[in-house]
């Protein structure tokens, strides 16, 4: 059984207004190809989910588990994303923001404070704090870590099926030893990103 020290700590923000609390977080930033997946979540305290955790911490089994128990047992979730093209146009930074503005605005339930994983803020119109290791520290953004890296490995897996040559449903996108082999060998898939650096020097080389 783990220490209590080695537990995920989910820290209480007591000092923001009463009302509900969207946690926000993203999947994707670094891979090479797809789009970047943002998600919000407001819990149901009344509906505690057990061992909500930093995605990427957590087994692909177990965060299979959780996608199904935050999607039954919160009060409103919105997992949203921006595509290829976007990214290629907006550069990841500005994308990702984007996308985690399009979660917020997806939810059924409009909070009162956002609280989103990292250091940068979206443009949002209610509240909102940025927070270092969120996705470890607040069971809010724990639980939209979660949603958004589901919904891109499973996505990745897709796109595994349509372009097995790439590897997709290994290395999830990401720039592997095997992907860049696969990328030099077979050129870009619709779905790489052309304005990262080892996609365009493929499509250079092709």
């Amino acid at each position: 059984m783990p220490s209590p020290r080695s537990l995920p700590e989910q820290a209480s923000f007591d000092w923001h207004p009463g009302g509900l609390v969207a946690g926000v977080d993203e999947a994707g930033r670094g891979p090479l190809a797809g789009p970047v997946v943002a998600a919000a979540v407001i819990l149901d305290d009344q509906q505690p989910i057990a061992g909500l955790a930093d995605s990427k911490t957590l087994t692909a089994a177990r965060r299979e588990r959780l996608f199904d128990e935050i999607r039954a047992k919160a009060l409103c979730c919105s997992i949203a994303e921006a595509s290829v093209e976007e990214i290629d146009r907006l550069n990841i930074l500005q994308a990702t923001l984007l996308a985690m503005r399009r979660a917020v605005q997806g939810l059924r339930l409009k909070p009162t404070l956002a609280l989103v994983d990292g250091n940068r803020l979206p443009r949002l119109d209610m509240p909102a704090e940025a927070i270092v290791k969120g996705d470890a520290r607040v069971a809010a953004i724990s639980a939209a870590s979660i949603l958004a890296k589901v919904t891109r490995d499973r996505w990745c897996a897709e796109l595994h099926a349509q372009y097995p040559q790439y590897g997709f449903a290994g290395h999830k996108g990401y720039g592997t030893a095997e992907h860049l082999a696969a990328l030099q060998a077979h050129g870009a898939c619709p779905q790489h990103r052309r304005s990262f650096a080892p996609v365009a020097r493929a499509l250079a080389l092709s």
